[in-house]
């Protein structure tokens, strides 16, 4: 039994049903797809920390102010012109890490100090103020810091980290 060959007409139908077909399917795989793309985006709560503005205003002299910045502990420090004084003194013969005290600050604001408070050894949170160099020293291990985030003693490998930043103006930063 042979089939009988299709009409023009006949052919045209199926022509528009299987197109029809096609493109439903398109449509339909677009529309299972997109929604698992979109949950590949980062969700709001975490953009809204990708960047935070400190206002720098009630931070006096020799003090300190903490804020979180991508769950992350940060210390926003004003030095006073000793520990500046201090901190530019240091041979970086001596340092584990060397970096000159003026790589860590922004020109002309030498009195900020913004790092991120996590020990480079183990991931501790030093405390600032302390140690033999008055900078920051960690409990848990030993790690004793300079006034400009420096390692200068214990198993930390590296400096505190200095965390992207910028002034936004004499008395506002944008960390991130």
């Amino acid at each position: 039994m042979s089939e009988k060959p299709l009409s023009p007409k006949d052919e045209s139908r199926r022509k528009l049903l299987t197109t029809t077909a096609y493109g439903a399917a398109g449509i339909g795989a677009a529309c299972a797809i997109l929604p698992f793309i979109d949950s590949m985006n980062p969700s709001s709560d975490v953009e809204a920390l990708a960047s935070t503005e400190v206002d720098l205003t009630n931070i006096k002299l020799g003090e300190e102010k903490k804020v979180m910045w991508r769950g992350k502990p940060v210390s926003i420090r004003r030095r006073t012109p000793a520990e500046i004084a201090e901190a530019k003194a240091v041979d970086l013969k001596e340092l584990r890490d060397p970096q000159e005290d003026s790589a860590r600050v922004k020109p002309g604001k030498e009195e900020w100090l913004i790092t991120i408070e996590i020990c480079t050894h183990l991931g501790c949170i030093p405390i600032a103020g302390q140690g033999e160099y008055k900078g920051w020293f960690c409990p848990c291990h030993g790690s004793v810091y300079d006034t400009s985030a420096r390692i200068r003693k214990g198993p930390a490998p590296r400096n505190l980290e200095i965390p992207p930043y910028e002034f936004v103006s004499d008395t506002k930063i944008k960390i991130g």
